[in-house]
């Protein structure tokens, strides 16, 4: 209790700085914050601000109370108490954080790769050539050292790097340290990027999708003309939602498939994105065969031949939208980590060859055991998406969300609205599973109504239509975060699904928790997301689970894990402002999940619970007590001391609400 504090006392000692003169603190982690700020302020006055704070941030801290609300809307909950109400979702109407540009005067990308004679845009080219004069007007460095140059050799983002300084010789040209480059030279780091080549085929339309298209007719014959006519919100060859309640096009069973016609040179992929040509005497198939006819033409692979998915009794990082991003992974999976997954991808984007969406998928090279996850409300369009990563990207399994409670999603028949609709639900698990190579997995809720759960009836269904896995959340959609997960109910649906195996979902935050779990019957666990959540509070919880102990870890060993993200983020998003700030951005994100964790030191009973919200309390120095704030201006200020003074007029409010009040 001696931790205990008000509201007033702990605002006021963080802006007080931990100095002894307002409470107790820690000694040398509180110098070493100290000397950071006080290098964040310099940096601010080189950058040219004139003032602490820029006005924009100013009045969002003004404005804002210390969990992300109005004081308008805060001074309303304390008059009226008994109507106070829970404020959940998501802050769809915060400020746009995309800036306009990240600087007032860009070089030519051109210029940076060394090859300023051959700019694309030519005299037309509104960038700066003259790298004297971009770097009379660049910002202040942010540090000494690039991560970039001392992991790779070699940083290739020459001057315009936020860190150049570490690396740019006379005349600003950038310095390469050869023996560490020639360790890298050849290897792939990242994988499952999207090549222009690809993209141009899903753009234009020339993407074969033979197995989909098979499959898609095979749905279309028996139905006939008797449904509603509509089309399909996705890429579609027939450009027709294929189903059993839509109307059958003229002629769709005796069109002919309409194969890929690559130009000669134009081959990213060739064994994926070729496929035999349906007129005989140009062999287009890559796969070398003895014969004119491949046993992949004509035979199908059996369930049993298909490669197995071996994770029972692994820890399991959920798909986690926002956060979930491939540094975090990176930081998990270095915690213990066993199976990835990336964030939910929305299969008509990708089908569209959008760069953001395809983002999602990539794999870092640690990553040993890692899947995507698709959401989509129609079987063609996730048939078609299906076979286009089984033929693109390599994965170890492909899940479909199928628990995504968001209104976005479920309005259009995804997510949990595909457990209302069992015959396109059926289709989608089908038509995955029979054009894909590696095992298919779904992810489901206990049903969508609070008190009426459907998730015992539709697992047997979902092991007949040959999935490999199910994970099962213990709460409904209208339950989306909130209460307790019910662990009896997936017990009970664990007995069901055997021999398919089931992995738990919800409410692990302490080895104790996943130790209860796995008693249930369980194959597995799933860490997950979101409010509240598990992994984004303590992504340490896999060393926890995995060495049976509570893990008192110090706010230095905390401060040490977000170095390291922040190093991740600028090897993955870049090293120039528009990669720091997008480092920033997710940073902050996870920052506001972060503040949740209370010390193990601190609490009067072991394990914190998950929905348990903690009074204001002091940490035992300065730098714990601002990583306990819930105030956004002190997540800013952790950003700061990583990643250098924000942008003027920077402003953040985080995505989710996290059961904050109104």
């Amino acid at each position: 209790r001696r931790f205990l504090t008000s509201k007033e006392q702990f605002h006021a000692y963080l802006r007080a700085r931990g100095k002894p003169g307002s409470q107790a603190g820690g000694g040398g982690e509180e110098e070493e914050v100290e000397e950071k700020k006080e290098e964040v302020e310099e940096k601010k006055e080189e950058v040219g601000s004139g003032q602490s704070e820029p006005p924009a941030k100013r009045v969002r801290s003004e404005d804002l109370g210390q969990d992300g609300e109005s004081r308008e809307d805060a001074g309303a909950a304390e008059k009226e108490p008994t109507e106070r109400k829970r404020a959940r979702g998501q802050n769809k109407s915060r400020p746009c954080m995309k800036p306009n540009h990240y600087e007032q005067s860009r070089l030519c990308p051109s210029v940076t790769q060394g090859c300023a004679e051959r700019c694309y845009f030519g005299p037309q080219c509104r960038f700066l050539h003259d790298v004297g004069e971009y770097m009379a007007a660049k910002p202040a460095d942010l540090g000494h050292s690039c991560v970039l140059f001392e992991t790779f050799g070699r940083c290739i983002y020459g001057v315009t790097c936020r860190f150049a300084q570490a690396h740019l010789g006379d005349g600003y040209q950038n310095i390469v340290n050869t023996d560490l480059a020639k360790q890298w030279e050849g290897k792939s780091l990242v994988r499952n990027n999207l090549s222009k080549d690809l993209q141009h085929q899903l753009r234009k339309r020339k993407f074969s999708f033979r197995k989909a298209d098979e499959y898609l007719r095979g749905l279309a014959k028996p139905h006939g003309c008797g449904g509603k006519g509509g089309k399909a919100t996705g890429y579609s060859t027939e450009e027709q939602e294929v189903s059993n309640c839509t109307t059958h096009q003229e002629g769709l069973g005796d069109s002919p498939e309409c194969p890929v016609l690559l130009e000669q040179g134009e081959d990213p992929k060739p064994d994926a994105l070729q496929s035999p040509s349906p007129t005989g005497g140009e062999e287009a198939s890559s796969i070398k065969t003895v014969g004119p006819v491949t046993d992949e033409d004509v035979i199908k692979l059996r369930s049993c031949e298909k490669r197995k998915l071996e994770i029972q009794g692994k820890l399991y990082l959920a798909p986690l939208t926002t956060c979930g991003n491939l540094p975090f992974r990176r930081i998990c999976k270095r915690f213990g980590a066993d199976v990835t997954c990336g964030e939910m991808a929305v299969c008509t984007n990708l089908l569209q060859g959008q760069s953001s969406e395809w983002a999602l998928l990539k794999r870092h090279h640690t990553e040993d055991i890692f899947g995507v996850q698709l959401e989509g409300a129609f079987p063609d369009t996730m048939t078609k998406c299906a076979e286009l990563l089984n033929q693109t990207i390599e994965v170890d399994f492909v899940d479909i969300n199928v628990g995504c409670p968001i209104d976005l999603v479920y309005k259009k028949g995804g997510g949990c609205a595909l457990m209302t609709r069992s015959n396109k639900f059926e289709q989608i698990v089908r038509g995955m599973n029979s054009v894909l190579d590696v095992p298919l997995t779904v992810k489901i809720r206990t049903g969508v109504q609070e008190k009426i759960n459907v998730a015992h009836k539709i697992i047997p269904k979902i092991r007949e239509w040959g999935a490999s896995m199910v994970t099962l959340h213990g709460r409904s959609r209208e339950q989306r975060y909130t209460r307790g997960a019910d662990w009896d109910y997936i017990a009970e649906c664990a007995k069901i699904a055997s021999p398919m195996p089931l992995f738990g979902n919800g409410d692990i935050l302490s080895y104790e928790d996943a130790n209860r779990a796995m008693q249930m019957g369980v194959s597995g666990i799933m860490i997950a997301r979101q409010v509240p959540v598990g992994a984004l509070i303590k992504p340490w919880l896999f060393t926890e689970i995995k060495e049976q102990r509570h893990w008192d870890i110090s706010s230095s060993e905390r401060f040490d894990i977000l170095k390291d993200f922040t190093n991740y983020g600028l090897e993955h998003w870049g090293s120039d402002t528009q990669g720091v700030e997008k480092t920033r951005k997710f940073l902050l994100e996870w920052l506001s999940f972060l503040c949740r964790y209370i010390p193990v030191g601190l609490l009067e009973h072991l394990p914190q619970k998950i929905n348990e919200r903690p009074p204001y309390y002091m940490g035992r120095d300065y730098l714990e007590t601002l990583m306990a704030s819930q105030n956004v201006d002190d997540w800013i200020k952790i950003s700061e001391l990583l990643l250098g003074p924000v942008p003027t007029s920077f402003t953040f409010l985080p995505k989710h609400k996290a059961n904050s009040y109104r």
